[in-house]
């Protein structure tokens, strides 16, 4: 991976303090959505790590939440010439699913997959803009493993070391592109 392009990535990564409560760094990635050139190299990014470290994959597994993991996961899937598949908050995902509550730092979610979305040992990425405390990728582990498919990697723009939301991850391989203390 080169410096040059991973900087033109970081490089459109903004900060705004006390977002959106006091004492929260929030890593803002919109103007990397708003640069094409740069949003390009970023998927580039992805995928060639993607087929460096893998054989197969079968679907890319996107959260489609308040996070923004379905903006990355479907232009990386069709990179890759799979499927892309959307785990969204309860209620808003049709037909049969499977779901999962955890916990936040400030309450409790639920997450939820279509029965159908993954077969048993289907090969998936599943993929976030960002990891911190870790809460909402082991929810979605855990309703890709539950439909009985592996999870190949968790994979991210973005990590925040401190929060040591890898670590939750436990044997599950991990990669982020850029990291942050």
């Amino acid at each position: 991976m080169s410096e040059e392009r991973l900087r033109r990535v970081r490089d459109r990564v903004r900060s705004f303090p006390d977002f959106p409560v006091p004492g929260v760094l929030f890593r803002d990635i919109s103007p990397l959505l708003k640069d094409p050139g740069a949003f390009r190299t970023l998927i580039d990014l992805l995928e060639e790590h993607l087929r460096a470290s893998f054989p197969r994959i079968d679907f890319i597994v996107g959260e489609c939440l308040d996070s923004r993991g379905f903006l990355i996961g479907p232009p990386l899937a069709q990179r890759l010439g799979i499927g892309f598949v959307p785990i969204r908050k309860k209620g808003k995902l049709p037909g049969p699913t499977e779901s999962v509550s955890y916990t936040l730092e400030y309450g409790k979610a639920e997450l939820e997959i279509q029965s159908d979305a993954v077969e048993p040992g289907q090969k998936v990425v599943i993929v976030d803009d960002l990891l911190a405390t870790g809460g909402t990728m082991c929810a979605a582990c855990e309703l890709v493993k539950r439909l009985k498919a592996e999870v190949l990697e968790c994979l991210v723009i973005i990590e925040l070391k401190l929060l040591k939301g890898s670590e939750k991850l436990e044997s599950i391989p991990f990669y982020s592109l850029l990291q942050y203390d």
